[in-house]
């Protein structure tokens, strides 16, 4: 294994025994590989390109599939492991953001060549989120035992740290109103917003461990948030007037959007009925595929938000892995979230005709990508 390395392709087609859509298994290596994180897409705009995460080089590292879905799979990154699901695609597609420890690096997918847009030294860092130009960039940060919102510009210019005082997951930029950052505070009221330059930081929605409100993201190019409750509802919030709306009563998991905001892609757990799509104005559901995931993570069996024991068993997890973790719910045990590598994390593809989940079906994480039913 290194940098640059090909070797063949893994592609194996088969018929989706629920639905018969054709599902294309891409890896299958005796290695974790498992897509990007499902608010990012793993595939180049162009289509021709799919991004994956693996262990298989021993640590974790980034590989391609080009040209897809056929051609071979090469080697991005080498040397110290990268955050698993930190890859997102710059807007134009030549480049490939990805986290290692607390420092946002770029690649070049045609030369490879890597550069380091910033450094915050020790610490840890989440994926990071890019606004509608590919200029502005955000990333959740824990450094020094405190958390916050890192955002800066992509040239390395501007950075800092805006402080909150919980944990933060996802800061996303609003698709309309790049000046906004949508976020996760955790534990519950999950719902933020900030300006980049750190001002105008509010609640949206106050709820508390009882409604178990996660995965929120925005709804498309409407500016609307959808998100989940979880394990009974989709809802949306309207982002200037806060009114909440029911989209379906339904045991929605991850959600992915579509760009106009007319559908929201989704998995399901506890049961695992399959990935979902769903149209956001008629609440109107019709399944893709199976995902044949494990969903590990006894905290989905409980509809609520994590309590202190929860808390104490994934702290001591995070103890004998220090610097590796970005908060409690990336522990990748049993005894909170599970390993996120379990979990489907469906997205779309650039066409928006399929799209690509990983599962352990096999008994070992691999990456598949189905088309969507017409």
């Amino acid at each position: 294994m290194g940098e640059g390395l090909q070797f063949p392709s893994e592609l194996n087609i088969f018929a989706d025994p629920a639905t018969g859509v054709e599902v294309m298994q891409v890896t299958s290596a005796a290695a974790i590989s498992h897509a990007t994180y499902f608010l990012q897409s793993s595939f180049t705009p162009d289509g021709r390109t799919l991004l994956f995460i693996s262990n298989r080089a021993g640590g974790w590292q980034m590989f391609s599939i080009y040209p897809f879905p056929d051609g071979p799979i090469r080697q991005l990154t080498a040397g110290p492991a990268i955050h698993p699901f930190s890859p997102a695609i710059h807007r134009g597609g030549e480049r490939v953001l990805f986290v290692r420890g607390a420092s946002l690096w770029q690649i070049d997918l045609k030369s490879l060549e890597e550069r380091c847009i910033v450094d915050f030294g020790e610490g840890s860092m989440g994926e990071p989120s890019m606004d509608a130009t590919g200029d502005w960039l955000a990333a959740a940060i824990r450094k020094d035992g405190r958390s916050g919102i890192a955002v800066g510009r992509a040239d390395g210019r501007d950075w800092q740290i805006l402080p909150f005082p919980r944990t933060v997951i996802h800061p996303q930029f609003h698709p309309l109103k790049p000046e906004w950052l949508e976020f996760a505070g955790d534990p519950a009221p999950r719902m933020h917003r900030i300006r980049r330059d750190g001002t105008g930081l509010e609640c949206l929605y106050e709820h508390g461990n009882d409604e178990f409100v996660v995965h929120e993201t925005f709804l498309g190019t409407t500016g609307n948030l959808v998100y989940t409750v979880w394990p009974h509802e989709l809802r949306m919030m309207d982002w200037q007037t806060r009114q909440h709306r029911t989209i379906c009563e339904f045991n929605a998991w991850h959600i992915s959007p579509n760009r106009d905001g007319s559908q929201v892609l989704c998995d399901t757990n506890h049961p695992d009925r399959g990935i979902f799509l769903i149209n956001a104005d008629s609440g109107n559901i019709r399944p893709v595929c199976q995902s044949g995931a494990s969903g590990g993570g006894s905290q989905w069996k409980t509809s609520r938000y994590a309590l202190a024991a929860d808390f104490e068993a994934a702290r001591k997890v995070s103890e004998a892995t220090p610097g590796k973790l970005l908060s409690w719910m990336e522990a990748g045990t049993d005894t909170v979230y599970g390993p996120q590598w379990t979990h489907p994390h469906p997205s779309f593809s650039p066409d928006e005709r399929s799209i690509v989940f990983a599962s352990d079906r096999t008994g070992t994480t691999q990456v598949y990508v189905a088309a969507i039913p017409d």
